[in-house]
């Protein structure tokens, strides 16, 4: 006779059920990166014609990167969480060498603001750094101030909070003139904020001086204020400051509703600007039309939907805080990429995580997934999931049982 064996349900103490690490988010995170690399792929013969290189030479940049970004993903999803909660000052101080090292670095037609560390034919964006310490030690910070009992005292929590927002708007903002990474690093200090327990009036509250510093930074700076103009009449200067936004909107129309192909379209030879890197949504748009943005989309909510389900199920406040930057920082970057090549929002600069066409962004983005990755290992279901944990005992944990187990039959963890 038939026998079903089952398998044992392994429970910690507190009743907390443990499943398995989350390898959907590198399936997601894999499939992102293959549509990226095609792209660039198929914009390689006219990139390098602009350019005057070889032919390959955008798609083995592009392997490159993809190659590093995964080796750093590897690296990061092996450190401890407790090793990294322990690397503020080293992080720190790393993104403020980068930072400064930037600075001082000479400009030119094709890197004009002092962002870019370059050597050689090597560039790095230092404000990739700058997310990533920031990742790190705001989660730090907001965990210790929690488990103090101090997260809702102004003196302890909201002024150092205040200081790093003005430094970052001073350095990223004014410095390295990057409006749209500023945006970025405030989202993830505010959403960060918010699941720490900061309360909805205070958020709001750092948001309006958030925006009144904004508005100072963009009214003295023509080129900011004609972006914004730009941005609410895009077809009153096609031939100048509305350029790139009249093309990206001639690119994104001209998809229709399954796109030209891969081996057709015109806005990548010449005419659409940063066509593999900023603008890379609307070529897009017009190789694969309407259908293949709309599933472009669908990638980028079922990975947000696996970084949303980790978040909530978080071992200990350090790592629900670190889930809820990386989600803030790609979630967020996507909004500002997408919006501004469909006419929603101002023109920023700012690249499509993982397929725009550049190395910083990539390493940094597969780095701070590892992180994500590390969090999903120890992830816990039942009635005490809040309960926080030592990094030891979520080791000893994952240790314990190294088989897959999904704690609810009917759902898949």
């Amino acid at each position: 006779m038939h026998r079903t064996i089952r398998r044992p349900i392994y429970a910690d103490r507190e009743g907390q059920r443990r499943h398995r690490p989350d390898y959907m988010l590198v399936v997601f995170s894999i499939i992102l990166l293959v549509i990226g690399l095609i792209v660039v792929y198929s914009i390689s013969p006219a990139l390098s014609i602009q350019k005057h290189v070889g032919e390959n030479y955008f798609v083995l940049k592009q392997l490159t990167a993809i190659g590093l970004g995964i080796l750093g993903f590897g690296i990061v999803a092996l450190i401890p969480l407790k090793t990294w909660s322990h690397m503020q000052r080293p992080l720190i101080a790393l993104a403020g060498i980068a930072t400064l090292v930037a600075l001082v670095m000479p400009t030119s037609v094709e890197y004009p603001a002092h962002r870019w560390i370059r050597f050689g034919g090597l560039s790095l964006q230092s404000v990739e750094l700058i997310k990533m310490a920031l990742l790190i030690c705001l989660a730090a910070f907001l965990a210790d101030k929690i488990r103090n009992g101090t997260i809702h005292d102004n003196h302890k929590t909201m002024k150092p909070l205040l200081i790093v927002v003005g430094f970052m708007a001073l350095v990223v903002g004014v410095a390295q003139r990057d409006l749209g990474s500023l945006g970025v690093l405030v989202a993830i200090m505010a959403a960060m904020g918010y699941v720490a327990g900061l309360s909805l009036t205070r958020v709001f509250m750092v948001g309006g001086i958030i925006t009144a510093v904004l508005v100072l930074l963009i009214l003295p700076f023509s080129y900011r204020r004609d972006r914004v103009l730009t941005f609410l009449h895009p077809e009153q200067d096609c031939q100048d400051a509305g350029y790139q936004a009249c093309q990206a909107l001639i690119a994104v129309g001209s998809g229709g509703l399954v796109g030209k192909g891969l081996s057709q379209g015109a806005q990548a030879n010449g005419y659409l600007p940063e066509a593999a890197n900023d603008s890379i949504f609307a070529i897009m748009a017009e190789k694969f039309g309407f259908v293949g943005v709309t599933l472009l989309l669908c990638l980028f909510m079922a990975l947000f939907t696996r970084l949303k389900n980790i978040l909530e199920r978080a071992p200990d406040h350090f790592s629900r805080l670190v889930v809820t930057g990386v989600f803030a920082w790609l979630s967020t970057q996507a909004l500002i990429n997408i919006g501004a090549m469909i006419g929603l929002m101002p023109l920023k600069g700012i690249t499509l995580p993982f397929i725009s066409y550049g190395g910083t962004s990539i390493i940094f983005v597969l780095a701070a997934l590892g992180l994500v990755f590390q969090v999903s290992r120890y992830t816990t279901f039942g009635i005490n999931a809040d309960v926080e944990r030592s990094d030891s005992e979520n080791t000893a944990y994952w240790r314990r049982d190294r088989r897959p187990h999904n704690a609810n039959p009917g759902r898949r963890a």
